[in-house]
């Protein structure tokens, strides 16, 4: 190309000067071997060519610049994550169930409704069991005034040890035959088994019910929320008890601060991995039991990394990784140099170098798939 508009503009040039008044032809010169008049048409000639060529180099240098964004190398914490998928749970989400078949004489909740641990939610008929349970107080008073009055007499070595002994057992029968009869009462009334809130009610005032699938209803507390998932077996040993853990939902578009508080102690022989639990605060109650969680979990940090962006990172023929630096910079341009490197891992967009960067080192971030080594850099 350079050559190409050297013989264009010396043509321009010889047919300028043919074109002066009383200008010898080269031909002519030639022709009659006026060796003078040659060396002096070269010479005005060459002046000419000279000045051609200052011009082209000129340009050329202006074509192999190039328009790049720089930026220089620090030293920074890098931390790599596993990234896994798993489900927002909470302990303390059960179907209500009652404890005694009968019919639903009260229910004293509905939907939506909080409640506290112990509150009774409704009460099963009992079937007759108060009366049974006022009869069997009454036989217990007795007995316990039978056997205090023995006592009395043992007491005083009146009677036989045998009148006192029955009257003993007698008393103690009768209690327990109370108490075993409370127990199975109490099981008529429906109470909360935590504090939470209703979710759903499923039966009705005046419904027989029973111990079901179903259940009378759900409660749930969303105060204790988790995220449970498992991990391939070879974490073993980087994952523990308190480490941070980034857990984004989808649903929310909201990343929240978690942290795992339980690491599994058994392998899945299935898929080769174990289970964790990453615990959630919920202060503005928007988790619900089985959405869907994305997890970012630290599995690997250097405190003092040199990280580049990972599309800086370029390949060559022979399988090297090299990044584009500047050298001789005077804060807006410098020259591209190919340096080769050693890179580690990659996250968020950013790859570790383990070799052949150092810190303040400046890096072209921008526009490196237009430069080649030694290329004239403007930034």
């Amino acid at each position: 190309m350079k050559k190409t508009i050297i013989l264009s503009l010396l043509a321009v040039v010889i047919a300028a000067c043919g074109n002066k008044e009383n200008a010898q032809s080269i031909d002519k010169m030639i022709e009659t071997k006026n060796v003078k008049a040659l060396q002096e048409k070269k010479a005005a000639l060459q002046g000419e060519i000279t000045k051609i060529e200052e011009a082209l180099a000129t340009l050329d240098v202006k074509k192999e610049e190039a328009l790049v964004s720089v930026m220089t190398v620090k030293d920074t914490i890098f931390n790599h994550y596993l990234d896994i998928q798993g489900s927002v749970d909470t302990k303390e989400n059960i179907l209500v169930q009652p404890e005694f078949s009968g019919t639903l004489t009260s229910l004293t909740v509905k939907a939506g409704q909080k409640v506290s641990k112990g509150q009774i939610l409704g009460r099963v008929d009992d079937g007759g069991m108060s009366q049974q349970l006022a009869s069997a107080e009454n036989q217990y008073n007795l007995a316990k005034t039978t056997f205090e009055r023995q006592k009395n007499l043992w007491d005083k070595k009146i009677g036989s040890e045998i009148q006192y002994l029955q009257a003993q057992t007698q008393m103690i029968s009768a209690q327990k035959s109370v108490a075993q009869i409370k127990a199975q009462l109490a099981k008529t009334v429906i109470r909360a088994p935590f504090t939470g809130t209703i979710d759903e009610v499923f039966v009705e005032k005046g419904e027989v019910v029973a111990p079901s699938p179903q259940g009378l209803m759900r409660i749930v507390n969303l105060s204790n929320m988790y995220v449970s998932t498992t991990v391939p077996e070879t974490y073993i040993g980087k994952l523990k008890v308190g480490d941070q853990v980034d857990v984004f939902l989808s649903s929310l578009n909201k990343t929240y601060k978690g942290k795992v508080r339980q690491v599994g102690n058994f392998i899945n022989p299935n898929n080769r991995s174990f289970g964790i639990e990453v615990g959630l605060p919920n202060p503005d109650n928007l988790l619900r039991p089985n959405q869907v969680a994305k997890l970012k979990i630290i599995d690997y940090t250097n405190k003092k990394a040199v990280v580049v962006p990972t599309n800086v990172v370029q390949e060559d023929g022979e399988g090297n990784k090299f990044i584009f630096t500047v050298t001789g910079s005077n804060g807006k341009t410098g020259t591209a140099k190919k340096v080769i490197v050693t890179v580690g891992k990659s996250s968020d967009n950013v790859t570790e170098i383990l070799s052949g960067l150092s810190s303040e080192d400046i890096i072209v971030t921008e526009g490196v798939n237009n430069i080649s080594d030694g290329m004239k850099l403007n930034f």
